[in-house]
């Protein structure tokens, strides 16, 4: 591969992604390698720095008026500007100086994102003692503290040079010890849902056994009706010994203090009130029992087809 095709192999194309302080150091590197006997590297550069312009890029290039551009240092600085405006350099230097570390994020994390905010704008213009002093003065007391402690006083009375080792030393250790800890807390987790599927299955085996285990009730068999007035297989208001229409009529009106003397036995014997009573009250203590059967398994008489058959047996019994 030629220098040309070098060149022509990473192109910029003027988006606003781009960053075209990285497109002139990798052009510089590679016309770097390309050398002639009595012709200067700048000349080199500016006659293949076209080539490496593609779309809004050669666009803005070729409507530069004609020797409007005489040396290398006037390319860089027309492109730089055409492509990263000054509002832009403001902007990015105003999130350099006002750098603070994020809540929750690691010291490697605040680390890396400072230095990649010194990528962005490579023309910044700070020295590393304030770019030193900038992240310090940025980070929590925790961090800050660390440092110190790590330089064995404050950080920022030993040299630039040397408080730059000790901040990369320190976020190459965090890191590893962040990674460590993830690896522990994702195994501690796999370790956890492993108990909690355990006891999952264990929980279903028991509702299954439990489930086997309750005896569904038997059928009740209907009451034989047993008339307690002359002993035959009728209830005592359908005797035949007594008279129906007037039975029937003192059941509907409730007054039964005026039936005849037909209705009653020797003694002041009441048989249809005992038989009320009696029916009434086995009634009510199945219901109850019924009841609590069916709240015990948590179902509700209107979701059960025996509990609603029973509380509808009950009501007409009843009446």
């Amino acid at each position: 591969m030629n220098l040309l095709q070098l060149v022509q192999a990473n192109p910029f194309y003027g988006r606003e992604s781009e960053n075209p302080h990285a497109h002139i150091n990798s052009f510089k590197r590679i016309t770097s390698t390309l050398r002639f006997r009595n012709v200067p590297n700048d000349v080199i550069k500016l006659m293949m720095f076209p080539y490496s312009l593609e779309r809004a890029a050669k666009t803005w290039y070729e409507k530069e008026p004609l020797n409007s551009i005489l040396t290398w240092e006037d390319l860089v600085t027309k492109f730089v500007n055409q492509f990263f405006p000054p509002s832009k350099t403001t902007h990015l230097k105003n999130e350099i100086s006002r750098f603070t570390q994020k809540f929750e994020e690691t010291f490697s994390e605040a680390w890396e994102r400072f230095k990649e905010l010194l990528r962005a704008c490579p023309h910044h213009g700070f020295t590393e003692l304030t770019q030193v002093d900038t992240f310090y003065n940025g980070l929590n007391e925790n961090e800050q503290d660390s440092l110190n402690a790590a330089a064995g006083g404050n950080l920022l009375s030993k040299t630039t040079r040397e408080a730059l080792n000790i901040i990369e030393n320190k976020s190459k250790v965090r890191y590893s010890r962040n990674r460590s800890n993830a690896s522990r807390m994702n195994a501690t987790s796999s370790k956890t849902d492993e108990r909690i599927d355990k006891l999952a299955d264990q929980l279903s085996t028991l509702v299954e056994i439990v489930s086997k285990k309750v005896v569904t009730p038997a059928p009740v068999k209907a009451v034989e009706e047993t008339c307690v007035t002359c002993g035959g297989a009728h209830s005592w208001y359908n005797c035949p010994a007594t008279d129906n229409n007037q039975a029937s009529v003192c059941a509907t009106t409730g007054t039964y203090n005026q039936v005849n003397s037909l209705n009653r036995v020797k003694g002041g014997f009441q048989p249809e009130r005992l038989a009320r009573g009696l029916e009434v009250g086995s009634i009510r203590r199945i219901q109850g029992i019924a009841y609590g059967v069916l709240e015990f398994l948590g179902v509700g008489t209107t979701e059960c087809r025996h509990g609603y058959a029973v509380s509808s047996l009950m009501d007409m019994a009843y009446w």
